[in-house]
């Protein structure tokens, strides 16, 4: 289809004036538009973006290059012409460059580095539904210089699937300019997933099927490598010698991503296997049919941990979309969604923010960089979530970089030069003082660019590998590595080659691990569980500093480490290494004991039995044990589990402030009932009931001591003056009494101001006659039946007609009556 052609074309001119008058638009164009290269040229070639440099915004360094290339051959000309680019591993750009094609990341460092934007006359973030973090910052700091610095910088915000009233109004009620759809129509059709089958299984068949019916090259997405690999690994030998397979992810070379990519030669099909990378802003010639999984994966961080994890999640309903729009790029095509048609509804309609779910600590490393202590002054679609923003603001401080009242130290500011995250940043500059920053920054390369050196968890090995690697991207790499140890401000290189573990202990000394309870399990020092495979080198190792890892925090599963020295670790971390007298429960023996320990954080390097702990120390060790295993290991004495039990029906029925004495409850509040009580006790079992019911008793405020006997009181006196124990084990207060001790009581017995109790009525016997709430009720009611079974069971006992009005008794009836 001729440029010309491209829907978005028709909007080009409105777009123009927008941009001329208020200089914000927002411009909503579904896949296909042709928005990503006409829209530059347009208002280049129109002047609608004034006389400075033209910078396009692409979420990823496929669709930045891709984009680059294509403008550039309509242009008649090569990249770093009028066109150029600039990415992390490569940049193609020259003094007649007019419209720069850049990764987000590179912008916002493009804005943090020249808060005036010199030069620039217009920027356009494409493809920002994809909301990335470095997209949602860069826009914020976009607003913040065209508010206070750069009044005629033109802002344009573009998207395949946007909620566009939004971003309007972040914009100050832009105007929003909407283009036609997709050129060529989609036969969206679905076929449901193999129940529990494994999802390339069932992209493979999916694959299979369409390459035997359809006409036209595949382009698959699937969640990530490892089912790129297994699906490709399926199809090797049963697709047919005319088809080319061709993976595409974000880790290629640039020679393998340009031959997905790519046109067939004439006669040949392809099937392309991707990743969500192929969602946007490139078009893959001769595609006609798309085969979607309906599985993406997103990287979600846990602040509690700080740790990020990979979790595969449903795409939202505009990625699907998206996916299906490339089908319908260059030609009319099929769309083949593995689940329910009725299930697509039930998607999310976007995908969550970055900003929601990412590690925030490079975010606020920038924010102090431009000044701003509150993410609130700046002009975010959704602010930074607290505890994620804590959690950073709490990491960046720990590495060196914020003094206390939030500003860059000179070490932050020597961390924010180096282009890369705060903690690979802080090991680069740690290690340039020792005349090893082209070692840390060849290591910090390679933890930021995945596939240097290999995919195993052995980070020595990889760099070992990385060192010799001969390909472009590596060659390139260590490139980077060279200007940042540059950057870093290296004053001499030492001529001893230096441990990878050594030089991570700076970026991550809160996953120091160290070997625990069988191969292949660590504890790290921040407390925290993560494990190797057994049949990984790693997994013999005393001690590791762990640089990924993913999982769930108890057992987190390592993605990178490197073996680490006990000696490394006291010479590099001495300072955080403590030895300390502590007094700790075992729950073998359910006792205190005593201990001298060494340890960094949670790990301890070394240990030593102690003299029995006395006093609050030893009360304070048992309440940690109870706090950790439970007052199960207590055998609770009766009148302490009697006393619970009538103070626990009192807080249920008449609440505050009668204390919550729930087993939870008394688990919150155990250093208020139970550790000052316990002085100078070292095991569970010389634990005795007096204590516990002293406690137990101190939590209720002095006024409701008075009114415990009077509310829930421990006995009921019945007619005859016995004495009988109320039950307050179940949800209501219990009497178990024989029904002739009731005899004249005319009205039923209440405690705590007119609850009923539950009376259980037994025979002479003892055995269970009738159970009830209403004792009148009783007499006036089944009492006749009740009596006259009685009668015969237990003639030798008074059974009146009238036992409301009757004598009281426990006895059998008088001899000779």
């Amino acid at each position: 289809m001729p440029e010309d052609a491209l829907p978005v074309a028709e909007v080009l001119d409105m777009l123009s004036s927008a941009l001329a008058g208020r200089g914000l638009a927002v411009l909503s164009a579904p896949p296909g538009a042709g928005k990503t290269t006409l829209v530059p040229l347009h208002l280049l070639q129109s002047g609608a973006a004034g006389n400075g440099r033209i910078i396009l915004l692409e979420p990823r360094r496929l669709a930045a290059s891709a984009a680059a290339f294509r403008m550039a051959s309509l242009l008649g000309e090569e990249p770093g012409g009028t066109v150029g680019y600039r990415m992390r591993l490569d940049t193609r750009v020259s003094a007649r460059t007019r419209i720069e094609v850049v990764t987000e990341g590179v912008f916002a460092r493009m804005a943090l580095d020249d808060p005036e934007l010199a030069g620039v006359s217009t920027v356009i973030f494409d493809e920002f539904h994809e909301r990335s973090l470095d997209a949602d910052f860069g826009l914020a700091l976009a607003l913040d210089i065209r508010s206070g610095l750069r009044e005629d910088l033109k802002l344009l915000v573009m998207s395949a699937t946007l909620d566009v009233g939004r971003i309007a109004s972040l914009l100050g009620d832009a105007p929003v300019i909407e283009s036609a759809g997709r050129a060529y129509p989609v036969d969206i059709r679905h076929r449901p997933r193999t129940p529990q089958g494994r999802i390339e299984d069932d992209v493979v068949a999916a694959i299979l099927d369409m390459l035997k019916v359809e006409a036209g090259s595949i382009l698959a997405f699937l969640p990530g490598q490892a089912e790129i690999r297994r699906t490709a690994e399926r199809l090797e030998h049963r697709i047919g010698s005319d088809v080319t397979l061709a993976p595409l992810y974000g880790n290629l070379t640039r020679a393998e991503q340009d031959a997905a990519i790519a046109p067939t030669q004439p006669g040949r099909r392809k099937v392309v296997l991707s990743t969500a990378i192929a969602e946007t802003s490139i078009t893959i010639d001769g595609v006609t049919i798309v085969i979607d999984s309906g599985l993406q994966r997103l990287p979600v961080f846990e602040p509690a941990t700080g740790i990020t994890r990979l979790e595969t999640v449903k795409v939202s309903r505009a990625s699907a979309d998206q996916r299906a729009g490339r089908a319908g790029r260059t030609a009319p095509g099929i769309a083949l969604r593995l689940w329910h048609e009725g299930q697509t509804a039930a998607l999310a309609a976007f995908t969550r923010p970055e900003i929601l779910a990412s590690d925030l600590s490079g975010l606020v490393l920038d924010l102090a960089h431009w000044g701003v202590a509150d993410p609130g002054q700046l002009a975010f679609l959704d602010p930074p979530p607290g505890p994620a923003l804590a959690e950073a603001k709490r990491l960046v401080g720990a590495l060196g970089a914020l003094d206390d009242d939030g500003r860059l130290t000179p070490t932050g500011e020597r961390m924010r030069g180096l282009s890369l995250p705060p903690r690979l940043a802080a090991m680069v500059i740690h290690a340039a003082a020792a005349g090893t920053a082209r070692d840390a920054a060849m290591l910090a390369v390679l933890l930021s660019e995945q596939g240097l050196g290999g995919n195993g968890a052995d980070l020595s090995e990889r760099l070992r590998r990385f060192r010799h690697e001969r390909s472009p991207r590596a060659d390139a790499a260590r490139g980077l590595a060279d200007r940042i140890a540059k950057a870093a401000g290296e004053a001499g290189r030492s001529n001893t080659a230096t441990d990878a573990g050594a030089l991570l202990i700076h970026a991550f000394p809160d996953r120091i691990a160290m070997a625990r309870g069988g191969r292949g399990r660590f504890l790290m020092a921040n407390g925290r569980g993560a494990e190797v495979p057994e049949d990984d080198p790693l997994a013999g190792e005393p001690f590791l500093v762990i640089a990924d890892l993913t999982g769930q925090a108890a057992r987190g599963r390592v993605l990178a480490a490197a073996p680490v020295s006990r000696g490394t670790i006291e010479a590099e971390r001495g300072d955080q290494i403590e030895t300390v007298e502590e007094c700790v429960f075992d729950r073998a023996s359910l006792s205190v004991r005593a201990r001298t320990v060494t340890r960094l954080g949670a790990l301890v390097l070394a240990e030593q039995a102690g003299v029995r702990p006395k006093g609050e120390r030893a009360a304070t060790a048992l309440a940690e044990g109870l706090a950790t295993h439970g007052l199960s290991l207590i055998d609770m004495p009766k009148e302490a589990a009697h006393l619970i039990e009538r103070i626990g029906f009192l807080h249920r029925k008449l609440g505050e402030p009668w204390p919550n004495v729930s087993p939870e409850g008394l688990l919150l509040s155990l250093d208020r009932w139970f550790t000052p009580f316990q002085s100078g006790v070292t095991a569970i079992s010389a634990i005795t009931a007096k204590s516990l019911v002293s406690g137990i008793q101190a939590l209720l405020p002095y006024p409701l001591a008075a009114d415990l006997d009077r509310l829930a009181p421990t006995h009921f006196t019945a007619p005859t003056g016995d004495r009988l124990p109320i039950r307050y084990d179940g949800d209501e207060p219990v009497l178990a009494i024989r029904v002739q001790m009731l005899y004249g009581l005319k009205r039923h017995p209440v405690i705590a101001g007119g609850v009923p109790l539950l009376l259980e009525l037994t025979s002479p016997a003892g055995r269970p006659i009738q159970t009830t709430r209403d004792l009148t009720g009783f007499w006036a009611g089944s009492w006749k039946d009740v009596r006259a079974d009685m009668r015969g069971r237990y003639p030798k006992h008074l059974w009146p007609e009238d036992p409301a009005n009757a004598e009281a008794t426990r006895r059998a009836k008088p001899r000779g009556t």
